[in-house]
């Protein structure tokens, strides 16, 4: 439970996103081509799907997960201040992932749904070249509606950050520009991630009203921010999203970042690592870094350095979220 004093406490990031639990298992490049999947994406697949795939996958490891879970971990491992919008149903699953959530560190208080369907759950099919295929079952977390964003925690944070996976139903989209609504209300500030190509494919023109009408920070990769603008090239992608928000964080996996705000750019070196093993959860914690030093007070290459650094943390082993203390791996490294 959250202690007495939280509704008290300054928050740097509020993350509003999907709540799933994570099964990962690592898996042969045939496995991914019987089942039809797409490598490297992810796919949203029903309840009996879900059965069938879990009974068809090798021993795996579970954990609590989901994009801006994932970030909020990674928030709270660098010492931040957040906290944790999304939703279970009142079963086993619901009650892992709120455990796990508030033992990182983040303030988690929306409520259990008492019917509908079961907590959320994502099935991760990572093969040899690191690559993940995520298969998930979207369960309870897509009933996230408008009346589970607490005013209260948009109002202590500076930032409020959203996932883009969340935005495939009616119920999100009022939550998502709810909050949007609330953080510029108390002069807060709004941060979105767009997730996934193909989230983007479905949901262009709807992302791109989004972006100009509310985010001041976003957060893509290169195919992600190229299929936005529907362009054949990075270069051209970019000057389109510096006209659209304050500042946009881009990641291209080893190539490194790309910040733009207004006229100012800055590139920044992805931070070696010894092997990548699972890029799981990459993307999220780059957010978590960036955002980190964006809270407090640090310039925009310095924010995505400590995105690249947290970024590369994640990648040398299984799982999407941090195995060391990412303030002591972050501060090591800068002093470097």
């Amino acid at each position: 439970m959250t202690d007495s004093n939280a509704a008290d406490r300054a928050l740097d990031v509020v993350c509003v996103g999907n709540a799933i639990v994570d099964v990962l298992a690592q898996t042969a490049d045939d496995v991914i081509e019987q089942h039809g999947m797409v490598k490297g994406t992810m796919a949203l697949i029903d309840a009996d799907q879900a059965e069938a795939l879990y009974a068809a996958m090798p021993q795996g490891v579970e954990t609590s997960g989901g994009s801006a879970g994932n970030t909020a971990a990674g928030l709270a491992s660098l010492g931040a201040q957040c906290a944790f919008i999304g939703k279970v149903r009142d079963d086993q699953l619901g009650d892992i992932f709120a455990h796990d959530i508030r033992a990182v560190g983040a303030e988690f208080v929306t409520p259990a749904a008492t019917d509908g369907p079961p907590t959320a759950r994502c099935l991760i099919l990572i093969t040899p070249d690191a690559q993940r295929t995520m298969n998930t079952f979207l369960g309870a977390s897509v009933n996230l509606g408008a009346d589970d964003i607490d005013e209260d925690l948009i109002a202590r944070a500076q930032v409020t950050y959203l996932e883009g996976y969340l935005w495939d139903r009616d119920e999100a989209k009022a939550a998502f520009q709810k909050a949007a609504e609330l953080a510029h209300k108390h002069s807060r500030m709004v941060s979105l991630s767009l997730s996934d190509p193909f989230c983007v494919d479905r949901h262009r023109e709807s992302f791109r009203a989004l972006i100009s009408d509310h985010v001041d920070i976003l957060f893509a990769n290169e195919d992600e921010i190229m299929s936005l603008y529907e362009v054949e090239n990075f270069d051209d992608a970019l000057q389109h999203v510096r006209q659209d928000c304050r500042i946009a964080a881009l990641t291209r996996s080893e190539k490194g970042a790309v910040v733009v705000s207004g006229d100012e750019v800055h590139v920044v070196d992805a931070e070696p690592v010894s092997a990548v093993v699972d890029t799981t959860g990459a993307g999220d914690q780059f957010a978590a870094g960036f955002l980190h030093g964006y809270t407090r007070g640090d310039d925009l290459a310095t924010c995505a350095q400590i995105g690249a650094i947290t970024a590369a943390e994640v990648i040398d082993h299984v799982g999407p979220r941090p195995q060391v203390s990412l303030a002591e791996l972050v501060s090591a490294r800068l002093a470097g």
